[in-house]
């Protein structure tokens, strides 16, 4: 085990969090704990954004020495007191220095990175089977390579990678920062983004509980838990059909079944047929992560190292929420500087959540106590003022100059991320999803329900009887919605949209963890009206699988404040619905939802623990143990300097060739899909199908075909396809067998066998000719 890597890179999350701390104090002045649990992402963020634009022209130690200057230099100009500077005395300024809540943000994180290290330890491969490891370790490696950004994509030889590399590349400065090899780099940088989202969960929970004079320790607790630890209701479900009477067990079971993507049997299974995948599969044609499952599954994926960033966003605009109307400056600093800085770099990230960021912009100004038109324009903030529209006009009011602020907003954090938009990040369309495709009820609440729950009992508890029975023609106009419109998310979460705005707009005891309630709600809907068009997967697998990581984060910091708020709010002229008053009723609410979220945890880590020997975060090790005749050649590859092209058999089932399109190895998911490239960052000519999300059919298909045709065509013509991709090196290895037989080259010149073994050769090109 590499004990000496693991507090290298604590020390070096504990640095950069140090000179985070100042800026994020500044930007979150008006937060109780001034932004604790928020310095490490805000760090990054800064060093981020420098090293991607220095990146651009030089990508090495440059980009990382200018990241790491500007981090310095901004943490002493937000971070020493300015009276003591002029009377020429070093102090920090206050809110600076280092209290009893940043030390325990900082054992959270410790905490929850020696959890994750443990996690990888007894697993730490990157397998191609069941994940994105081989893209993760591929942009990595690609990364090492680069002189310049963005990197040479190493399944698409020639181009620059087309997919969000946002994270790999904080990844990569980080392993240059700490000299440590790609390989530990890997599941150490995993283990750091999941401790940066329970440490930002954690500080984010404590802040909206102090803001409301709530025990703010329990919320940040039980926020860390939603967020780290906790999971649907997939596991819990089969607990109880297990333990049903065996006369209705399958009639549950089987309906079950019907709604979801699971068999009768599945579902009948219990503890017995437990396996950790299954969870985060339930809406038919898409994925329901969750951060414990993701994290234990281990891709080191961009949905994942964009979360702590996305509530890093909320925290800003939580910070903007709390501001007064009369620190005008502030305001606009946070609405006009700190979101879009956080969105230009968020954006190479995780494309995904970027909207996101404006969202929770737009919501904290609309659902906000101050106007939000003086953002934009006092002028026009005076105007409306001195009219007497009424309320819904001033409301209508209110909601536009929101839509402004966040607008203005994009469109600077549009202009931070230009590089990427101009080109990995355009060409996407967005359609109607059918009605068909849609959730069902049960599916929603398998997913959502833990949550669900936890925020009807706190909202309703919050509006009281007076004000929720008013809103009951609302609701039955969702029902009916619902009903005709075969939109099950209507009843589901429609009223907690319309009960949370109720709530923040009138003068109920709610706080900004209804307005993260009101966010992920807004999420939830959407993915059920509208869908991103793109072929990385079947119709809206990406935009469900990418927007429920989101809603799932800002729902754990929101569950985490509301639910021991619930279950101690007895007594007192407080609103309560009826059947809630009881201390006894509440306290079992909440330990109802804490247990029916937990065993999906204690089951899942059990079975990662078992057995274990031998921990190591060597992320290759597997290579040498379990392909032993493959691992020199790939080591050899590894050592090549430079980005060479290398020819390799497409990662794909199809076969555009004379045969037709015929299933044909390797395929994806599977070792011979492109190890050599996957796992040394050399790019080849055409590696996984995924490029096809990436750039289209045609153009993948079209190199799949001068692939297949430079392996199995004439001499001329493997000739050809060498010079036009500037072969260097051509592997032959089980993969090339498979899907062409015997591979020999006949009748060309020039292919000089530079390694050779049992199972691989590797031919460099030195000046290929047809031997005539």
């Amino acid at each position: 085990m590499e004990y000496g890597l693991v507090v290298r890179w604590l020390v070096a999350y504990g640095a950069l969090a140090a000179l985070g701390r100042p800026v994020v104090t500044r930007l979150c002045s008006t937060l109780p704990g001034r932004g604790v649990g928020f310095g490490l992402p805000t760090a990054l963020v800064v060093f981020g954004t420098v090293a991607y634009w220095v990146g651009h022209l030089t990508f090495g130690p440059v980009a990382l020495g200018a990241g790491l200057l500007a981090l310095a230099t901004l943490a002493l100009l937000t971070g020493l007191d300015r009276d003591a500077l002029r009377e020429r005395r070093l102090e920090l300024a206050h809110g600076v220095r280092p209290g009893r809540e940043g030390a325990e943000a900082a054992v959270v994180f410790v905490l929850a990175f020696a959890l994750l290290v443990a996690v990888r330890a007894v697993d730490p491969a990157v397998y191609p089977v069941g994940g994105e490891k081989f893209l993760d370790f591929g942009l990595l490696k690609s990364l090492d390579r680069a002189t310049t950004l963005p990197p040479e994509d190493m399944w698409f030889a020639g181009e620059p990678v087309a997919y969000y590399y946002g994270g790999h590349l904080l990844t990569a400065l980080l392993a240059d920062l700490t000299a440590t090899p790609t390989r530990f780099a890997y599941n150490l940088s995993l283990a750091g983004f999941y401790a940066m989202l329970v440490t930002a969960a954690y500080g984010l929970a404590g802040a909206v509980a102090r803001d409301r004079a709530d025990a703010w320790r329990p919320a940040a607790l039980a926020a860390a838990f939603f967020v780290g630890v906790a999971s649907n209701l997939v596991t819990v479900s089969r607990l109880v059909v297990d333990v049903l009477p065996p006369a209705i067990q399958r009639s549950v079971a089987d309906a079950v079944a019907a709604r979801s993507r699971y068999t009768t049997d599945a579902v009948l299974g219990g503890i017995d047929s437990f396996s950790y995948w299954t969870a985060s599969r339930v809406v038919p044609g898409t994925i329901n992560e969750f951060p414990l499952f993701a994290w234990l599954n281990g891709d080191l994926h961009a949905h994942m190292m964009g979360t702590p960033f996305l509530l890093l966003g909320a925290a800003l605009a939580f910070a903007l929420y709390r501001t007064p109307p009369r620190d005008l400056w502030r305001r606009r600093v946070l609405a006009f500087v700190a979101v879009p800085v956080l969105a230009g770099l968020q954006t190479v990230i995780d494309t995904w959540s970027m909207p996101s960021l404006f969202g929770l912009l737009f919501l904290g100004v609309a659902l906000g106590p101050a106007d939000p038109w003086p953002i934009l324009s006092r002028r026009v903030a005076a105007w409306r003022r001195a009219r007497d529209d009424g309320p819904l006009v001033a409301e209508f009011g209110r909601l536009v100059g929101a839509l402004g602020v966040a607008g203005v907003a994009g469109v600077l954090g549009g202009a931070l991320a230009i590089p990427f938009l101009l080109g990995a990040g355009g060409g996407r369309e967005v359609a109607l999803l059918a009605a068909a495709e849609r959730t069902s009820l049960p599916a929603l609440l398998l997913v959502h329900g833990a949550f669900l729950v936890t925020f009807y009992a706190y909202l309703l508890d919050r509006l009281g009887v007076d004000r929720v029975l008013p809103l009951v023609v609302g609701v039955a106009a969702l029902g009916l919605l619902a009903a005709t419109a075969n939109l099950a998310a209507a009843v589901a979460v429609g009223p907690l949209l319309v009960f949370g705005w109720v709530a923040c707009r009138t003068d109920r005891p709610v706080g900004f963890e209804t307005v993260l309630i009101v966010a992920g709600t807004g999420l939830v809907a959407l993915v059920e009206l509208v869908y991103v068009k793109e072929q990385a997967g079947p119709l809206r697998m990406n935009t469900v699988f990418k927007t429920y990581m989101q809603v799932w984060v800002l729902w754990g910091v929101a569950a985490g404040v509301a639910l021991p708020a619930f279950a101690r709010w007895v007594g007192g002229e407080r609103p309560s619905i009826p059947g809630t008053r009881s201390r006894w009723l509440r306290a079992t609410l909440a330990v109802v939802v804490v247990l029916a979220t937990v065993p999906y945890a204690g089951l899942a880590l059990s079975t990662q623990f078992a057995g274990a020997a031998d921990p190591t975060l060597d992320a290759t090790r597997f290579v040498e143990r379990e392909h032993p005749a493959e691992a020199p050649a790939i080591a050899y590859v590894d050592g090549l300097s430079g980005r060479p092209t290398l020819l390799s058999a497409p990662a794909t089932g199809r076969y555009p060739g004379p045969n037709g399109e015929a299933p044909a190895p390797p395929g994806m998911y599977d070792w011979d899909a492109s190890p050599a490239a996957s796992l040394t960052g050399v790019p080849t000519v055409a590696g996984w199908h995924h490029e096809v999300g990436y750039r289209g059919s045609d153009p993948y298909l079209q190199r799949v075909r001068d692939v297949d045709d430079a392996y199995t065509g004439s001499p001329e013509r493997t000739v050809a396809v060498l010079e036009r991709y500037d072969v260097e090196y051509v592997w032959v290895g089980p993969a090339e067998r498979a899907r062409y037989g015997t591979v020999a080259f006949a009748g060309v010149e020039g292919l000089t066998p530079v390694f050779r073994n049992e199972a691989v050769t590797i031919y460099r090109v030195d000046d290929p000719s047809v031997d005539r």
